[in-house]
């Protein structure tokens, strides 16, 4: 579904980002994983190549996704790899469960500063790119069911994400005339290691919650994002698909 295709998939390290390499590399893309450290990059890289995925396919790098110098030189160094960029997936992020009365200003403003704001800065390195390519293109951002239904705390998490959305319609249709494409996935309960991490008695109710009476997995979230980012969705555009097993709360 993506052969000769290329993209850049931040928070690719592990969890939802992880699966979503694993998927796009497996439908015939070459992938640049994008970790917060390069010691992590390099060693989910390795983790790949262990599994059998061909190390030609793959590169790991570690851009700050709040600097646009360094997301341009990273960007460069993937289309200087693998000749081009068609996909960029903005799925890096970070949340917060602390309370209103708890919150400094510090912490709901590095929320802020990776969902939102690395996400508008790693799309519009891309966006450049697919212009001088001149041929379009696809960005894709993980938002979070979280940003319909908020949360019981932790605010800056559901404002950030609300954000996404946002821009997710506005980018979607500002490119439109461009033919690049921007969409986003909002994901309900996901088996990750942080939801993993989490005692039996609080997981237990979200799972009742849910109608269809499980949690995510991984790659229920990726096969979303491989529609999204295929030439199957190529009439598709902002959109926020939620993936959530119905969840409401």
């Amino acid at each position: 579904m993506l052969e000769g295709k290329t993209a850049i998939v931040t928070g690719g390290t592990r969890g939802i980002g992880y699966a979503i390499v694993e998927t796009f590399v497996e439908q015939g893309a070459n992938v640049a994983l994008c970790g917060s450290r390069t010691e992590t990059a390099d060693a989910a890289l390795a983790k790949l190549v262990e599994s059998g995925v061909d190390a030609e396919n793959v590169m790991a790098i570690a851009p700050d996704l709040t600097s646009p110098e360094s997301l341009a030189a990273s960007f460069a160094q993937v289309v200087e790899r693998f000749g081009r960029l068609d996909i960029l997936v903005n799925n890096a992020g970070i949340s917060s469960r602390t309370p209103l009365a708890d919150y400094s200003a510090e912490e709901f403003q590095s929320v802020m500063n990776l969902n939102l704001n690395g996400t508008f800065l790693a799309s519009q390195a891309a966006v450049k790119i697919f212009r001088e390519q001149g041929d379009g293109g696809c960005i894709l951002n993980t938002s979070s069911m979280v940003s319909k239904y908020a949360q019981s705390s932790g605010c800056a998490y559901p404002v950030s994400k609300f954000a996404v959305n946002g821009l997710t319609l506005a980018l979607a249709r500002e490119l439109a005339p461009e033919n690049i494409r921007v969409n986003a996935v909002a994901p309900g309960i996901t088996r990750t290691d942080m939801v993993d991490a989490l005692p039996e008695e609080m997981i237990k109710p979200l799972i009742a919650s849910i109608p269809l009476g499980r949690m995510g997995e991984p790659q229920d979230i990726a096969n979303a994002f491989l529609f999204l980012a295929s030439d199957m969705a190529s009439y598709v555009s902002g959109q926020v698909l939620g993936v959530d097993g119905l969840a409401r709360s």
